[in-house]
């Protein structure tokens, strides 16, 4: 076990290895996804079918999500990582031969191996969190989430060069297949090496780091969480106003960006728009969600988690009211930038929230039932959206998403006047 002294060195290599490994995993989901919509489409021949592998991505991750954080905890943050990351191998493997065989049943069950994968990259933010004080955790955070910033760059731009590169081989495949089985055969290199490095590099583990760090903050603070000497039950934890207010951050947020973002490919590609600018305009919205994380970590631990989340609520809203106004390029752009700008608010601010308010005995299982939480409210909104959308178009989408991410800044007033009655927080929480 590393000394205090030690930490240092430590801390900035397993954040880099993180990073560098998100960074992979980030490129190769959204990759695969820019063409999920229009692919799940094509193969079942319904247009509702468009948020279909979004959802059922969203379930494998919702019903992996505990039985990950047990994981975590048995076998360590080294172990648990790269094996989930090997899950997403296998979905893009498995959504290729669906492709080739005009599966849309083996497309879903190729989306629901990627989407329990997402569980493990989801808790990449809180490995690295807890390798660090509470007081920096929140930066942290979003440096790993600003790891999204080379998906947003790299992804987009592989679809294209991709599916030109599996035409080349002259395996026999009918010109629209190997367009769409481009990214994935990008999408399973590209995390086999993110896995690869996990695995080869993540040491020491970052749980025994933790625990480390656990020790000191609560022999310099006999108040602090960490200080106690048995884990609260989830029933208990869940309780807090705080910790539910994390959770719905993270929540909403994701289903406002889940509800207008699944859609949005769809909408475009019905009014004539090319992959190349639908592929631009995913990548303005992977920006909006990853660019600016680093930012936002400083931005919250100076100036709070619950004014990050208002901000986040605002920028949600006007995502909102702009999106549905044009199809002209620069606008729809602009709109899902600021979509994923204002999730980036909400997530980070919620993960930061909740990190800081449970100890190292709850941390793995409490932030696997938050994740869990997360990715069924993601998926029923992206299972909902087609429906919507044939119902009401990109306007009523836009309608709807407003009124969520107004319904957060009400429960926001709400949680935040019950945890100041009950227990009054530390100032980094407002």
């Amino acid at each position: 076990m590393p000394t205090h002294k030690d930490l240092k060195p430590i801390r900035l290599r397993i954040a880099s290895v993180l990073f560098i490994a998100q960074s992979f995993y980030s490129a190769s989901f959204i990759a695969a996804f820019t063409l999920s919509p229009i692919i799940a489409v094509a193969l079942s021949g319904n247009p509702t079918a468009a948020g279909f592998p979004n959802t059922v991505g969203l379930i494998g991750r919702a019903a992996f999500a505990y039985p990950f954080g047990y994981l975590m905890d048995r076998l360590g943050r080294r172990l648990a990582l790269s094996g989930g990351y090997i899950l997403a191998v296998i979905g893009a493997t498995i959504a290729i031969f669906a492709i080739i065989n005009n599966s849309f049943i083996g497309f879903m069950l190729g989306a629901l191996f990627s989407g329990m994968s997402r569980t493990a990259s989801d808790q990449s933010r809180y490995v690295a969190a807890e390798v660090y004080p509470t007081t920096r955790r929140a930066k942290v955070i979003g440096m790993i989430v600003a790891a999204g910033t080379i998906g947003a760059i790299f992804g987009p731009l592989m679809v294209a060069p991709s599916g030109r590169l599996i035409k080349m081989q002259d395996w026999g495949l009918e010109t629209q297949v190997a367009t769409w089985i481009g990214p994935f055969a990008f999408a399973a290199i590209a995390i086999l090496v993110g896995a690869s490095i996990v695995f080869l590099l993540l040491r020491p583990d970052p749980l025994e780091i933790g625990r480390l760090v656990a020790t000191t903050e609560a022999a310099e603070d006999a108040n602090s969480l960490e200080a106690s000497q048995s884990a609260r039950t989830m029933g208990q934890v869940f309780s807090a106003p705080l910790v539910q207010l994390a959770v719905l951050s993270m929540t909403l947020g994701y289903f406002v960006m889940t509800f207008l973002m699944v859609i949005t490919p769809v909408h475009m590609n019905n009014n004539g728009y090319s992959t190349g600018i639908i592929s631009g305009v995913i990548m303005a919205h992977t920006l909006g969600m990853f660019g600016l994380s680093g930012f936002t970590g400083s931005l919250i631990d100076r100036f709070g988690r619950i004014p990050m989340v208002y901000a986040g609520c605002a920028i949600l809203m006007s995502s909102a009211i702009i999106a549905p106004l044009s199809l002209k390029y620069p606008l729809i752009g602009l709109a899902l930038f600021l979509l994923g700008l204002g999730w980036n608010f909400t997530f980070v601010a919620g993960s930061s929230l909740l990190s800081n308010s449970v100890n190292t005995l709850e941390r793995a299982r409490a932030q696997a039932i938050g994740g869990m939480i997360v990715a069924i409210s993601a998926s029923s909104a992206s299972f909902s959206v087609g429906y919507v959308f044939k119902q009401g178009d990109y306007l009523l989408v836009s309608i709807i998403g407003f009124s969520i991410a107004s319904l957060l800044v009400i429960l926001t007033i709400l949680l935040t006047q019950r945890a100041k009655a009950q227990n009054p927080p530390p100032d980094t929480a407002f």
